[in-house]
C-alpha cells in the first residue's frame, strides 16, 4: 500500500477516479498548484492489484489519480470542480468507450473535510441539473492506493498520437485548457 504525500508539509492529497487514469491523469498533471500526478488502484479489497486484476472486474478497485497538490495555490475545491468538468459523473461503471466497474466515477476523501467539501458540491451540481440524469459518483473514504505498472504513468505524455491518446484523452486536455485557461501551468 502506498499513500503519495508531497515532500512539503503543506501538501495535501486528493485521490479521484473518473474512467480511465490516462484521461484524469493529463489532465491534472496541467493545472497550476499540482505537484504531482500519480496512476493506481483503489477502492477496493485485494492488496497489491496488478492492472490485469483490476480489468477482470474482480478487485472492486478503480483506476485513480493520486493528486498531491498545494492548497495555497489550488483548493480541493477548485480540483473537483475540474473533475466534474472532465468526465461525466452520470454513467455508472462506464465513461465513453470503457465500461467496468474500475471506471466508475469516485471520490476518495482522506478527511472530514474532503467528504463534506465533495458532498457539498455534488448537491450543487444536482440541483443546479447541470446534468441531464444523477450524478453517481461515490463519495468512500481513502483506504489504500497501489500505484500503476510504470508504463501507466505519464501515458498521454509520451503516447499523445496513440488512437487512444487522440480520440479519447485529448479531448478532455483541450476542454480543461478552454475552461480552465487560468488554471494552467505557464
Amino acid at each position: 500500500m502506498v499513500e503519495r504525500r508531497g515532500s512539503g508539509k503543506d501538501l495535501e492529497v486528493a485521490t479521484l477516479g473518473g474512467g480511465c487514469f490516462w484521461c484524469t491523469e493529463a489532465v491534472f498533471s496541467q493545472l497550476k498548484g499540482v505537484k504531482d500526478v500519480v496512476c493506481g488502484y483503489s477502492g477496493g479489497f485485494v492488496e497489491n492489484p496488478t492492472y490485469e486484476m483490476v480489468c477482470s472486474d474482480t478487485t472492486g478497485h478503480a483506476e485513480v489519480v493520486q493528486i498531491t497538490y498545494d492548497p495555497k495555490e489550488i483548493t480541493y475545491r477548485e480540483i473537483l470542480e475540474v473533475f466534474f468538468s472532465i468526465h461525466d459523473p452520470t454513467t455508472p461503471n462506464r465513461q465513453g468507450p470503457d465500461h467496468g466497474s474500475q471506471y466508475r466515477s469516485i471520490i476518495l476523501y482522506h478527511n472530514d473535510e474532503q467528504k463534506e467539501q465533495a458532498n457539498e458540491l455534488i448537491r450543487e451540481i444536482s440541483e443546479k441539473g447541470l446534468f441531464e440524469d444523477p450524478v453517481v459518483t461515490e463519495v468512500v473514504p481513502f483506504s489504500a492506493f497501489y500505484r500503476a505498472e510504470e508504463y501507466h504513468q505519464h501515458y498521454f505524455e509520451k503516447h499523445p498520437d496513440k488512437p487512444y491518446c487522440r480520440i479519447v484523452v485529448q479531448p478532455k486536455v483541450q476542454k480543461l485548457r478552454k475552461k480552465f485557461t487560468e488554471k494552467l501551468k505557464n
